[in-house]
């Protein structure tokens, strides 16, 4: 548009200067906005189309870091059933030691009395271990819990646990007898059926902890490459940002200059009243 210096009126080159000031300084304000908060965008004005893709993945991330604390919990429990396992394992080999040492025709029916009471009370134990073994008040190997864990943002993606009965009567050995030779032969077919049962239990819960294992480094991952393309949407690249501003800057003077300039201007239409 041209302009008519001697037309004072209206000072048009000083409108449009102000205008694109204007612009050059709200131009500075997004970007000082960006290097202020780390985000290109910061409202859905901004860019409707990515900040609504960036929201997504944003709730994409959550899910899958919940998710990823369920399986940390899940390992949890079935770390705590491991490990009573285990000690269930322990005890029926000791029981097992007990009844091959009571099969002996060398002991007589006061030492057998004495180891068959000694396998009472590793039988008690197995039970109280038993009984003990739980996750927020609820028991794992007493052959009862069975549940679904959330293991991935949608419905769909779950595992289901079910862990064995490890106690005495499960296991078949809460009737066993060492106080005769007879009895504690018979007890040692028994126990060993038991230590096979307890290992198939175990052996699921290997199956299980693998599983949730690899469920972990899937979801690891996924949240890494979910975050790692919002991050590529969403924040600011601070190099870019400021050099933008540096450049907004110089303009924003220049434009200053000229603005200057431009109302200076009609001040020489009074040099024709001279």
């Amino acid at each position: 548009m041209s302009a008519d210096i001697t037309r004072i009126a209206a000072n048009i080159p000083a409108m449009q200067n102000i205008n694109i000031l204007t612009k050059i300084s709200d131009q500075i304000a997004t970007h000082q906005l960006r290097l202020a908060t780390g985000k290109r965008i910061n409202s859905p004005a901004e860019d409707p189309a990515g900040y609504m893709l960036a929201r997504g993945l944003e709730s994409r991330k959550r899910g899958l870091q919940v998710a990823l604390d369920n399986v940390s919990n899940a390992q949890n429990i079935l770390d705590v059933a491991e490990g009573a396992y285990s000690n269930v394992m322990d005890i029926l080999q000791t029981l097992k030691e007990k009844a091959t040492q009571a099969a002996d025709g060398s002991l007589n029916s006061t030492q057998r009395s004495a180891i068959d009471g000694q396998a009472d009370a590793l039988i008690s134990e197995i039970d109280d271990l038993v009984d003990n073994t739980k996750f927020n008040g609820t028991k794992l190997i007493d052959g009862n819990y069975s549940t679904y864990f959330q293991t991935g943002e949608s419905g769909s993606e779950q595992l289901q646990v079910s862990l064995g009965a490890a106690d005495s009567a499960s296991l078949g050995i809460n009737d066993i007898d060492l106080s005769t030779a007879n009895g504690a032969s018979t007890a040692i077919s028994t126990i060993s059926s038991a230590i096979d049962t307890l290992s198939d239990h175990m052996k699921d819960l290997g199956e299980y902890k693998i599983r949730l294992q690899s469920k972990e480094s899937n979801l690891s991952n996924a949240i890494t490459n979910t975050e790692s393309v919002r991050s590529t949407l969403e924040d600011a690249d601070f190099a870019k940002e400021q050099m933008e501003v540096m450049k907004l800057q110089i303009l924003q003077q220049t434009s200053l200059s000229s603005l200057t300039q431009a109302n200076a201007a009609p001040q020489l239409v009074l040099s024709m009243f001279r």
